[in-house]
């Protein structure tokens, strides 16, 4: 079996903050650089108050735009009244990735021990986009990209990767 060629893939960042602003958004700002450094093209990098209805918004728009292949978020995943992010984001899925969470805070335990367990890392399938949600620390950024995401999104990893899978997220 031949290598195959890396897809640069066009992808969206957003940062779920009611405090952050594009000057101190440390872990958008990761996400946006690594993505770029791996080849990827950020269409758009945004910001939105930790709020339901906002969140849906603008992830609803990208949803909507095929050219938008993935979603990575930043922020509203832990526990306090504020961090909505999973309950945004959970009922535009039209499948949840299981897998994600799980394995987050498997890779998340070896840096912050039993912490990780405030973690509600989620991701999923809407409309042929891939969702991303990480906790909104500059450590959890990078754990997730270096340590799932930066392979997951190459067609060069082996034995099989989510690029693979784009041509046919919309199969019926």
């Amino acid at each position: 079996m031949s290598a195959m060629e890396f897809l640069p893939l066009n992808i969206v960042v957003l940062t779920v903050s009611d405090t952050r602003t594009e000057a101190d958004d440390a872990s958008g700002r990761i996400l946006a650089e690594r993505l770029t450094l791996a080849g990827h093209r950020l269409m758009e990098k945004a910001i939105v108050p930790d709020d339901v209805y906002q969140i849906r918004a603008i992830l609803s728009r990208w949803i909507a735009d095929p050219a938008v292949q993935i979603v990575l978020t930043t922020g509203g995943t832990g526990m306090t009244g504020r961090d909505s992010t999973p309950e945004a984001v959970r009922p535009l899925l039209d499948k949840v990735i299981e897998g994600f969470g799980e394995l987050f805070r498997m890779l998340s335990w070896e840096e912050i021990e039993t912490s990780t367990l405030q973690s509600r890392a989620l991701a999923g399938l809407a409309n042929g986009t891939f969702i991303f949600c990480l906790p909104g620390s500059t450590g959890a950024c990078r754990t997730g990209w270096d340590r799932i995401l930066q392979a997951q999104l190459d067609a060069r990893t082996q034995p099989c990767n989510l690029v693979q899978l784009l041509p046919r997220l919309q199969e019926r």
